[in-house]
């Protein structure tokens, strides 16, 4: 793995919107900025790709490259840009960059007034399949400048540990206050009980939620300068954390490796963030 934010460009609004977002994290990092731009292929008979791997690279895309490297260069002088070409199938070459970075940062299509986004099917298989942790970052956002700091959604039952390193360094990075949100519904085995009786919602929240400030604890004494809050919600995990999202600064998901028939899985409650998040989402690969 190299010290190194590396963002996908493709001369889309969302993937500028990336590059500008990945510039800032590349500069918190000290790391250099890596823009990386697959020119896709098809490998028929009538266009072999070994004649397709010999083709010069249009006046396009290489202007597109200087434009972006010289705005990076502008807003941060100091900041080491680095040009890629690559050919192949998108997908396959991003999520090799993404396996060799610190950090990738892809772009996602707005969806003008309706709130959320969607997510073209390469960034998609990118933060299906990564072992770093991808970022993706739409094309505009028109919302006031957000309050609520870092939100991260957070499962106490399963390991999360590097979601929790990725979540507390970048808010010391950062000087944000982190969020972090634990949704939980109650056992059926309760019954008519628990609404007759909120006491018991109180309660079980409660202990939910001491177990939230016991994963955090470690952590909050390594990162003693981060301002931590924590909250245990009562009810879908998908929508409680796309609520906390509309006036985050950045929203960080987990994602657990499991192997499927038909390749990478994400959970649902990732897929909401990622859809219906006005913030970036960070997605992190679990064990």
């Amino acid at each position: 793995m190299t010290a190194q934010v590396t963002v996908g460009l493709d001369g889309s609004e969302e993937s500028l919107a990336a590059a500008r977002w990945a510039a800032t994290q590349a500069v918190l990092r000290e790391v250099p900025l890596r823009l990386v731009h697959v020119e896709e292929w098809p490998t028929m008979p009538d266009v072999p790709l070994a004649y397709a791997r010999t083709r010069v690279l249009d006046e396009r895309t290489e202007r597109l490259m200087s434009e972006e490297t010289d705005r990076a260069r502008k807003h941060h002088p100091d900041l080491e840009v680095i040009t890629e070409h690559a050919h192949g199938r998108a997908a396959e070459e991003l999520t090799a960059a993404a396996n060799e970075a610190d950090l990738t940062v892809l772009g996602s299509r707005g969806l003008g007034g309706i709130r959320g986004f969607t997510v073209g099917s390469v960034s998609l298989a990118v933060v299906g399949a990564a072992r770093q942790p991808v970022v993706l970052v739409r094309a505009m956002d028109e919302r006031p400048a957000p309050e609520g700091g870092i939100v991260v959604g957070v499962d106490i039952h399963h390991p999360c540990e590097a979601l929790l390193a990725f979540s507390f360094s970048e808010a010391a990075r950062k000087g944000t206050p982190l969020r972090f949100l634990h949704s939980w519904t109650l056992p059926a085995s309760y019954g008519y009980a628990a609404i007759v009786d909120p006491g018991i919602r109180e309660e079980l929240g409660g202990q939910v939620l001491g177990g939230l400030d016991d994963l955090l604890e470690p952590w909050r004494k390594r990162y003693a300068g981060v301002e931590v809050e924590t909250a245990s919600v009562l009810g879908s995990p998908a929508y409680q954390l796309v609520e906390a999202a509309q006036n985050a600064e950045l929203v960080i998901v987990g994602r657990r490796r499991r192997s499927v028939p038909l390749g990478p899985h994400l959970g649902h409650v990732a897929h909401a963030a990622i859809h219906h998040s006005p913030a970036p989402v960070a997605v992190v690969p679990l064990l």
